[in-house]
């Protein structure tokens, strides 16, 4: 047991967050014997709550897999990657840490006023799959919430023009790491409070657009939070309806296509349950 978690099992909080993921283990299968599971760990609060409580399902689980914390150290100045690996070495995590060159590569590359969250993102996500792999990892474990996943709905739909969020379970494209997002069932509100009372070390990455960056992603919040004032639970119907989908009902020529070489139209070809 870390020595932080010691303190945690009988948490009121702590046992909610757990129940959460718990759920989400199950109802989507993402942890299964043998797994040694890549932990992503920013050093921010969604990725160390994350790290506990997979390190707490592994202890309790009547199977047996592994969990190793990966830090990427994008190479902005002050970043401060020692308050992470003081917090993974005191708690007795296996880790690595890895540094890199992304910030020189992001000034090189960036275009002037665009994003430094989607070209900082995609190297980063490339150095996880590829210390996964070196790690001897099949799974990388990434620490979106279920706020992540409603804002990402809402963003597609506002500003794309598609209906599409986040997977919980889904092979990456290198073709051989498996993301898994166990916190799918976990609200952002409540890991901040766990975040807060557990006086989790949690550091800025440091980026010259930290704070101000996504702020479509803050639009999401703010219009989130005004819904939830009227509508409790918004947020809880938003997450439910991207695993309840009415394929016959939706524009999608592809879909509709698929669904009229079914030989009986009274039965389409959705999944069980999900008739017209």
């Amino acid at each position: 047991m870390t020595l932080l978690l010691e303190g945690l099992r009988d948490d009121a909080l702590f046992r909610r967050l757990r129940h959460g993921v718990g759920r989400a283990v199950g109802d989507f299968g993402l942890i299964e014997e043998g797994d040694r599971i890549a932990v992503a760990v920013s050093g921010g609060k969604d990725s160390y709550t994350l790290l506990l409580l997979l390190e707490e399902l592994r202890r309790r689980a009547p199977i047996d897999f592994e969990i190793v914390a990966v830090n990427i150290d994008s190479g902005y100045p002050g970043y401060q990657t020692s308050v992470i690996e003081g917090f993974l070495r005191e708690n007795g995590f296996g880790y690595r840490m890895v540094a890199t060159e992304h910030y020189a590569i992001i000034q090189e590359k960036r275009r002037p006023g665009s994003s430094y969250c989607s070209i900082c993102a995609r190297l980063k996500r490339g150095a996880l799959y590829e210390a996964a792999r070196t790690l001897g990892c099949n799974k990388l474990a990434l620490g979106h919430h279920m706020d992540d996943f409603i804002e990402t709905l809402l963003l597609n739909q506002f500003f794309v023009g598609s209906l599409k969020a986040m997977s919980a379970s889904m092979l990456a494209d290198n073709g051989e790491t498996t993301v898994i997002r166990p916190l799918v069932y976990v609200a952002e509100a409540d890991i901040v409070a766990f975040s807060r009372q557990a006086d989790l070390p949690v550091v800025c990455c440091r980026c010259p657009v930290c704070g101000t960056a996504d702020l479509q992603r803050k639009r999401m919040k703010r219009l989130l939070s005004e819904l939830e004032r009227d509508i409790p639970h918004v947020k809880n119907s938003l997450l439910k309806a991207l695993s309840n989908v009415q394929p016959r009902h939706l524009l999608d020529r592809g879909l509709q296509g698929s669904l009229a070489t079914c030989a009986n139209p009274a039965f389409p070809c959705a999944p069980t349950g999900q008739q017209g």
